[in-house]
């Protein structure tokens, strides 16, 4: 009997090409991987250049051969790409990705799981539900605290604040909207806190007036007495206070805010206390940085990134919620086509009512994984490295005459280029060091020895160094501080005249 004839396919690839295929992307990433600090951190190329490479052809007719298609693909995204995982990348709060996390993303695409709901994915719920469980564990909060994992700090805060609404908007607030809110519903959080926010007010219908930005005190922490004043005057004037968001590691300068001032504020008004650890709260499983964190486990929600801080490829976010029935009060709906009931009496767990999405991808898998290969006491060596190293960055910017270090929290460093003269010339204003550390930055953003962000602190334009990255060295910091310096140097040479 003949064997039926299988129809062919332009997507399908074979087994033997697969693997041909498969193999050499490996070699070409563990390639990339084993000389990632020998390259340039980003080319500094513009758009027009990058498209250049790209070219603008139209879409294609007729496919291209698989080998030539991941040859150009790999050179393109390999060679002209700012690179993250590189040890001399301190932007922003991108961490350096691990290489376990690449291989999972590779193995859930593979799989393809809709983590939506149990039925379509029972062993990616499972792990998911595992993984949150570890996550609340890691931090130091109970393991009853639920959660769901989302593509990364917006949305984990996003998650939080609707539930908070809902949690003290009246019972009828999904059917009438905020018009049956008794007042309008206002929120608080220091002006050190992430734009999120601002975002989360527009989109969500309250208006940024909604937002009281407290503000902060000499230590960059919100102003907590303040805080108190502002609730009591908006109950006076017939406003509906429900939510405050506490910083654990703000984005600028990595500072934590009192949290325990801040929970206790939250209980005697009845409001939800929301944390935004989306970068900084792993640090509380390192036993010397956890009383930092006092009065987290008083928190209604927390946001934390694990393509932060511990290092997941992007995309990693999650909220926890210390009731999780907040997230299905909020999310949960049961249309007649869903058919996710629960099988012979056991609950069944859907995350498409714990958050945004219905389609979820399996973004579990990678941070699962890694927890497992690092352990706890993995990532408490690697959290503690990044923070000793930015503690030595600011050290030696103390030591330096030309650097001035101004703040250091959790493992963020700002520091500024002063010129030898400064102190000498009359004519060098506050402002032109802000000009010249304006342009230093940008010029070392494109030149790719190095790349750091800015902040600006008391008015001071810093540079900034977040160390979320587990291939920095000593030495890296140390090259970066020669570099800085002689960049300044050459930068003061040329726009400065007496």
């Amino acid at each position: 009997m003949n064997k039926a004839i299988q129809p062919s396919s332009p997507i399908e690839i074979n087994k033997e090409e697969f693997r041909k295929i498969g193999y050499q992307l490996i070699d070409s990433i563990s390639d990339f991987l084993e000389t990632i600090g020998e390259k340039p951190v980003t080319t500094g190329e513009t758009p027009n250049q990058i498209q250049k490479l790209l070219g603008n052809a139209s879409l294609p007719e007729q496919g291209t051969p698989l080998e030539e298609l991941f040859a150009k693909t790999s050179d393109l995204l390999m060679n002209h790409s700012l690179l993250n995982g590189h040890p001399k990348f301190f932007g922003y709060i991108t961490s350096s990705p691990a290489p376990i996390g690449a291989l999972a993303d590779l193995l859930a695409a593979v799989v393809n799981p809709n983590v939506g709901a149990n039925i379509l994915s029972p062993m990616a719920t499972a792990i998911e539900k595992q993984t949150i469980k570890w996550l609340a564990e890691f931090i130091g909060v109970p393991t009853s605290y639920g959660g769901i994992l989302v593509s990364g700090g917006n949305m984990a805060n996003f998650t939080a604040f609707l539930a908070a609404r809902t949690a003290k908007a009246p019972k009828s607030i999904k059917e009438d909207g905020l018009a049956s809110a008794p007042g309008e519903m206002v929120l608080y959080c220091s002006k050190a806190t992430h734009t999120w926010i601002e975002k989360a007010a527009v989109l969500f219908g309250h208006g940024t007036n909604a937002v009281r930005w407290i503000p902060t005190n000499a230590a960059n922490e919100m102003n907590t007495e303040i805080l108190s004043q502002t609730i009591d005057q908006d109950l006076k004037s017939g406003k509906n206070p429900f939510l405050v968001i506490g910083n654990a590691g703000d984005v600028s300068t990595g500072v934590v805010d009192n949290l325990s001032e801040i929970a206790t504020i939250c209980k005697a008004y009845d409001l939800w206390f929301h944390i935004d650890g989306a970068y900084g709260i792993p640090a509380a499983v390192v036993p010397e940085y956890k009383n930092l964190f006092e009065g987290f486990l008083e928190a209604d929600s927390i946001a934390l990134d694990p393509h932060k801080w511990l290092y997941a490829p992007l995309e990693a976010g999650c909220t926890l919620i210390k009731n999780p029935q907040h997230l299905i009060d909020t999310y949960s709906s049961h249309p007649v086509y869903y058919n996710f009931s629960t099988i012979e009496d056991e609950p069944s767990l859907n995350y498409y009512e714990y958050g945004f999405q219905n389609s979820r991808g399996f973004r579990a898998l990678k941070v699962w994984m890694a927890l497992q290969q690092v352990g706890k006491s993995g990532y408490i060596e690697l959290i503690g490295k990044d923070i000793e190293l930015s503690q030595l960055l600011f050290e030696e910017a103390k030591k330096h005459s030309e650097l001035e270090a101004v703040s250091q929290n959790l493992s963020i460093t700002t520091l500024r280029y002063i010129p030898s003269d400064f102190s000498q010339d009359v004519k060098m204003t506050e402002s032109y060091l802000n000009s010249l550390n304006e342009r230093l930055l940008n010029d070392l953003q494109q030149e790719g020895e190095v790349f750091l962000s800015n902040a600006v602190i008391a008015d001071k334009y810093c540079l900034r160094a977040c160390i979320v990255n587990f291939r920095t060295s000593q030495k890296d910091i140390e090259e970066m501080i020669e570099i800085i310096v002689s960049k300044g140097r050459q930068l003061h040479k040329i726009l400065y005249t007496k």
